[in-house]
């Protein structure tokens, strides 16, 4: 129904990376279905009638024809051949062969009536048996072409209520993207925009952009390749912040444990403020980001672009402490880690990791620089790092 193209996509591995999507359009879809299936029916019970048609042409096209021929017959008034050709089509013709016979017994009835009143009497029967005949193919033929009139008018009448009921909005329920724990996620919107899901980020998407904007909602980090579209702005909707752009690159980081949202852009321009305090915001130009924190936003230099190598599945950290990365492992692989000695927070830290390494690897390199313990509660799903 909409335009919707999904993709997985492999990291520095050939481990290929797993999303999940879950649609909330099950109830138009029974509708869609049911509609299908109708139309499906209706074809088929075209298809029957004349498969219909053509297997007894005489009886629904020639019935008159026929009438006259086998009256013919049995007044004698046919030649040889002619009535080869008859018993042939009746031979071929089961309906033809019925009405044949019909005629037969009526012919012996009358072959055995006596005098003159008796012979009229017999052919006034038989004249109106014809009549009666006549009606029945007429009725036979009228019923068929109801059938075919009918069939066509619910076909058009099916296709207009699925079209009134496309085109009323009625099909655009929001669709739900998920990149679980350890993974990630791309899709493209039905304008062509393309965005790469982290681990535990969900996007929240209509079907088909409506209206005079694009707004889609985001909890966790995405980074977004905007489809340009001047007169239709791009809008991200991320906790407290509204992100509004026209078509550009940029990063949403906005995971609700964090306790703060940072926009980072690379291209184009994008403008970041509260959605009731628009005027208020910021218009970040490439290579800043916008820091929100307690209800301020502060705008900064990207010190590190390779922080987005998350959308190639590669972790970066530049001199970060050991406290902001474990914070960022645990969101990304959906596991509580907690350092009990405070001496390590500080400890900074360089490297880059593969996703598809997992926490446990992640963890045991950092070890080897600055040597730790590492406990792991698997019924708690806890981390705990102490000296």
């Amino acid at each position: 129904m909409c335009n919707l193209c999904l993709k997985s996509f492999h990291g520095a591995t050939s481990q290929q990376f797993y999303f999940s999507l879950t649609t909330k359009r099950a109830q138009v879809d029974r509708i869609i279905v049911v509609f299908d299936f109708i139309s499906t029916l209706l074809i088929i019970l075209t298809i029957f009638c004349w498969r219909n048609t053509v297997s007894y042409p005489f009886a629904i096209y020639n019935g008159e024809i026929m009438d006259e021929q086998i009256n013919k017959y049995f007044n004698g008034e046919l030649s040889f051949l002619e009535r080869l050709e008859l018993l042939r089509k009746i031979r071929d013709d089961k309906e033809l062969e019925s009405v044949f016979i019909q005629y037969q017994n009526l012919e012996a009835l009358l072959s055995i009536r006596e005098g003159q009143d008796d012979c009229e009497e017999g052919k006034a029967d038989y004249q109106k048996f014809i009549y009666i005949c006549k009606g029945h193919t007429f009725r036979k033929k009228l019923t068929r072409y109801s059938c075919y009139a009918a069939t066509v008018i619910l076909i058009l009448v099916c296709g207009w209520i699925s079209a009134t009921f496309y085109e009323s909005g009625s099909c655009d329920n929001n669709n739900e993207i998920y990149a679980p724990a350890g993974q990630r996620a791309c899709v493209t919107l039905n304008d062509g925009t393309i965005v790469w899901l982290n681990a535990c980020s969900r996007l929240t998407y209509p079907s088909r952009f409506k209206g005079g904007q694009r707004k889609v909602t985001l909890v966790g980090e995405a980074f977004f390749d905007v489809a340009k579209n001047p007169s239709k702005p791009f809008i991200v909707s991320a906790g407290a912040l509204d992100i509004r752009a026209l078509g550009t690159k940029f990063n949403v980081f906005c995971h609700p444990k964090s306790g703060y949202i940072c926009t980072s852009l690379l291209e184009g321009s994008v403008a970041v403020y509260e959605p009731d305090k628009e005027k208020q915001g910021v218009v970040l130009k490439p290579e800043n980001q916008a820091y929100y924190q307690d209800g301020k936003i502060q705008v900064k230099y990207i010190g590190d672009f390779e922080n987005f190598l998350w959308k190639d599945g590669i972790y970066s950290f530049n001199r970060e402490p050991l406290g902001d990365i474990v914070q960022k492992l645990g969101l990304y692989f959906d596991i509580n880690i907690q350092i009990s000695d405070t001496a390590l927070l500080k400890k900074e830290f360089t490297g880059k990791f593969r996703e598809v390494d997992g926490i446990d690897e992640i963890l045991r390199i950092i070890q080897k620089i600055h040597p730790f313990k590492i406990k792991k509660d698997t019924v708690t799903h806890t981390i705990t790092i102490s000296k």
